[in-house]
C-alpha cells in the first residue's frame, strides 16, 4: 500500500496566537484565536471553533467518567488570518523589513501582521 506523504510548506501562513476566520466547513464564518498548530498534519486548533464531544473512561481521578467538549483540529487551508487593524480576513504575504528579516503582511491593506 502507498502511504500519503504530505510535505509541509517551509512556512505556514498562520501561527499560534493569530486571530483567524474559518472560510469553509461546518464552522464557516466563525473566528477565534489559534491555540495550537500541528505542522506535520497541516492542521490547527482554534479556540471555541469546531467543538467535538469526547467520552472519557472512568479512572482513579475521575471514577464516574465524563463527557468533555473540546476543540477539534481544522485544516489550515480552511483558515484565513484576520487583520488586527481592520478586523477583516486577508491573505498574507512575506517581505523583508529594514534588517532583512521576513515579516508577514496583509495583502488587502499592506499592514504588517
Amino acid at each position: 500500500m502507498e502511504s500519503k506523504n504530505k510535505k509541509a510548506p517551509a512556512k505556514l501562513h498562520i501561527r499560534k496566537g493569530d486571530t483567524v476566520k474559518v472560510i469553509s466547513g461546518n464552522a464557516k464564518g466563525e473566528t477565534g484565536v489559534i491555540k495550537k498548530v500541528l505542522v506535520e498534519k497541516l492542521r490547527a486548533t482554534v479556540e471555541g471553533v469546531n467543538m467535538i464531544t469526547k467520552h472519557v473512561k472512568p479512572n482513579a481521578q475521575n471514577p464516574q467518567g465524563s463527557i468533555e467538549k473540546l476543540e477539534g483540529a481544522i485544516h489550515i487551508s480552511n483558515l484565513m488570518v484576520v487583520d488586527p487593524k481592520t478586523g477583516e480576513a486577508t491573505r498574507t504575504g512575506r517581505k523583508a523589513n529594514d534588517k532583512g528579516k521576513l515579516q508577514r503582511f496583509s495583502k488587502k491593506t499592506g499592514n504588517l501582521l
